[in-house]
């Protein structure tokens, strides 16, 4: 999902950009610049991630390495082992521990030849029979240029965490003159390379430039991450066959672009890489926390999604709109595809069966019905007219396109379930069938939300946590002086809270009575320190289809 790339800059205020702040520095012999990182927890280890930076940036030989995991900072290891970080892999290193303790927390570092260690990292094991509880914290959406990674300091500091769960938009695709510059710009956050990334090195250096920051390497080395990718891995609005911001006359073949991003996203990201035959698309998985809940990761972007329905041009007629609706209502849509669908099936019901309290789907856009608020529905044609006039004309301009839109029964989002209503009842079937009510996790738009999810005919399903960007800008903020949030919620019976304006993440406490999910706000983006507080607080009891607000 992508905003004008003029988003909340009045946010900002004006001033001349100040220097680059929350990098690691570069050292200048070979090192581990980029930090360390853990990520798809077992009950016997987790994956664990490092690169190391050659001294000379054109060296091809393999660079020897140890890494160590202990049960405290500097203690005794437990397990260690040998690896190689080589050029094939952009001398990323990933090696997995399997004889660890499950259910406990272990520190880990790796070792160069002459001695030099890297930061030291945590994660925890999953735990292993009767749990009462787990933490997760739930992120996504990270645009480099747009703010700073305040929130993963938060994460940092966190006393008890079990997973980050990461939703998707780790990186962007965009150039230095594409979306959120401007803030960027004005703040210190530039982008390396500086064009658009299309091929192999474009991608695997701009992960390096993430990986850089301080904030987002502290929070890796707090925790495991448990991720997916969403659509800006790869192209905006990425589909099975294409992507929005994929013109294959100037950027060619999509297959070549999608095959150059993933390969990137499985070296620098801490992330089992795919089995066998797998698919690389294919990185939808479970885990299990004890007795306590399974969390099931879905993807649905590359591997069976339809191209997304929606116009072409800037000023759609009556009857374009009329082929977009039937268009986003045919039968055949697909988001999640056949297969995955049924191995979800599968999944959901063991768990139920197995008497686990949560099912979790770790999903990366919005499921429940979102209605586009029609303004002069809301409050008169008369008032809907002067709210719309106080904006800037290109604004307004987009403000006006979509409200006609929503008068002919569009929803707010085609790039979300919404914009698969046919792929989502198949998926709520099985979900019926499971006996399940899952806790579903939502990215991607920027924005918190607590919705009521039902299927066509009414029937309670289950809930769904969205949480808000770390940092990529929102509709909110393009448009400061309009209740959007409280305008979606009135406009859709599913949404029962919505901030379109809030960054931060969700943090998810679940015990055998309630999962409760805190909002956690940050109090500012666009400085390197800030305040975390709680903006909301939604509890569910355990095998409940709704939750409450406390």
């Amino acid at each position: 999902m992508k905003l004008d790339r003029r988003a909340a800059l009045g946010l900002i205020g004006s001033g001349a950009a100040l220097p680059c702040i929350g990098m690691a520095a570069t050292p200048a012999a070979a090192s581990f610049v980029h930090g360390v990182a853990s990520g798809d927890p077992t009950q016997r280890g987790a994956i664990l991630w490092t690169r190391v930076t050659p001294a000379d940036p054109a060296q091809q030989a393999a660079i020897a390495l140890r890494w160590h995991v202990a049960e405290s900072a500097g203690g005794k290891p437990v397990e260690s082992g040998t690896a190689q970080a080589r050029a094939a892999r952009d001398f990323t290193v990933k090696v997995e521990p399997r004889t660890l303790k499950a259910g406990h927390d272990y520190h880990y570092w790796f070792e160069l030849p002459d001695g030099t260690p890297s930061p030291v990292g945590r994660f925890r094991t999953l735990a292993k029979g009767t749990t009462a509880d787990a933490v997760l914290a739930v992120v996504s959406c990270q645009l480099y240029p747009g703010g700073f990674f305040t929130a993963y300091d938060s994460i940092a500091a966190l006393d008890r965490i079990d997973a980050v769960v990461h939703l998707g938009d780790y990186i962007y695709e965009y150039g230095a003159d594409g979306y959120g510059a401007e803030i960027g710009q004005k703040i210190g956050r530039g982008l390396e390379p500086a064009h658009e990334i299309v091929t192999l090195a474009d991608y695997r250096t701009r992960h390096a430039h993430y990986k850089g920051d301080r904030s987002l390497q502290a929070a890796h080395a707090r925790a495991a991450f448990i991720c997916v990718w969403d659509d800006h891995e790869t192209a905006n609005d990425s589909w099975i066959g294409g992507a929005e911001n994929h013109q294959p006359a100037t950027e060619g073949d999509w297959a070549k672009r999608k095959a150059a991003a993933m390969q990137a996203y499985f070296e620098w990201m801490p992330i089992r890489d795919p089995q066998g035959n797998d698919p690389w698309e294919a990185i939808n998985r479970r885990f299990d926390f004890g007795d306590l809940a399974t969390l099931l990761m879905v993807e649905t972007r590359l591997l069976a999604r339809s191209e997304q329905a929606g116009f072409k041009g800037e000023t759609p007629s009556r009857s374009e709109v009329a082929a977009v609706l039937a268009e986003r209502n045919r039968p055949d849509r697909e988001m999640l595809g056949e297969p995955q669908r049924a191995w979800l099936e599968k999944e959901l019901a063991a768990s139920v069966k197995a008497g686990t309290p949560w099912q979790i789907l770790g999903n990366q856009v919005v499921m429940a019905r979102v209605n586009g608020p029609d303004l002069a529905k809301l409050f008169g044609a008369e008032k809907a007219a002067a709210m719309i006039a106080t904006l800037e004309p290109s604004v307004r301009a987009q403000v006006e396109l979509a409200q006609a839109g929503y008068r002919a029964g569009l929803p707010f989002n085609l790039d979300a379930w919404d914009g698969y209503p046919a792929a989502r009842e198949r998926l709520y079937q099985s979900i019926r069938r499971a006996g399940a009510h899952p806790l579903v996790l939502a990215g991607d738009s920027h924005a918190f939300w607590a919705n009521q999810l039902a299927d066509a005919q009414g029937n309670a399903i289950g809930v769904e946590f969205g949480t808000s960007s770390i940092s990529s800008p929102s509709i909110g903020d393009m448009l400061p002086k309009m209740p959007i949030g409280d305008l979606l919620q009135q406009a859709s019976p599913e949404v029962a809270f919505c901030d379109q304006r809030a960054k931060g993440y969700i943090l998810l406490t679940l015990t055998r009575e309630k999962a409760t999910g805190d909002y956690i706000a940050m109090s500012t983006i666009y400085a390197p320190q800030a305040e975390a507080r709680t903006l909301k607080r939604f509890s569910l009891p355990a095998g409940a289809p709704r939750f409450d607000a406390t």
